[in-house]
């Protein structure tokens, strides 16, 4: 049997969970988020690859996986504390696996753009508005380059999973 090709369709708002909803999502912070009802997206077998979005363009890149044990940990000084980074480069991509310890404090405001995923321990990160996040494993943050400058701290220490 051939294999079935579908058009994508244009999404532009981030896919999470299995209901309607826009910001003020409780748990979602400045996102414009779909959720999706059981029966319509993923739930009624659709592959991924008929879920795109138009912004996001990866490319030149093979398939490949990355045992992140293998990866030398590179240290970099806080303003307290450490950040050791696993670092993988995959064409424009950077991907870093990151250990922070207790009492680390970023030495600058970052204005890259991330998306950084907490996998263990607590991140707070503190935006140059003011206003200021805590995750908790299994929490992401989000933000473009040069749009909302921010600074992250540990009290307790956190492994984080980075893409930029």
């Amino acid at each position: 049997m051939g294999r079935r090709t579908v058009a994508p369709k244009k999404i532009d708002r981030c896919l999470f969970g299995d209901s309607v909803g826009l910001l003020g999502v409780p748990g979602i912070h400045g996102v414009n988020v779909v959720h999706r009802h059981a029966g319509h997206g993923f739930a009624s077998g659709k592959r991924s690859s008929e879920w795109r979005r138009e912004s996001m363009h990866i490319a030149d890149i093979s398939f490949s996986t990355t045992d992140w044990s293998s990866v030398t940990a590179i240290e970099h000084k806080g303003g307290s504390g450490v950040a050791r980074w696993r670092t993988v480069e995959c064409g424009a991509i950077r991907l870093r696996m990151v250990e922070c310890t207790p009492g680390y404090v970023a030495d600058h405001w970052c204005t890259k753009g991330h998306v950084l995923l907490c996998l263990e321990g607590e991140l707070h990160t503190r935006l140059e508005d003011g206003r200021t996040f805590v995750l908790t494993p299994g929490m992401s943050f989000q933000v473009a380059d040069d749009a909302e400058p921010h600074r992250s701290s540990t009290p307790f220490g956190a492994r984080l999973f980075i893409v930029d």
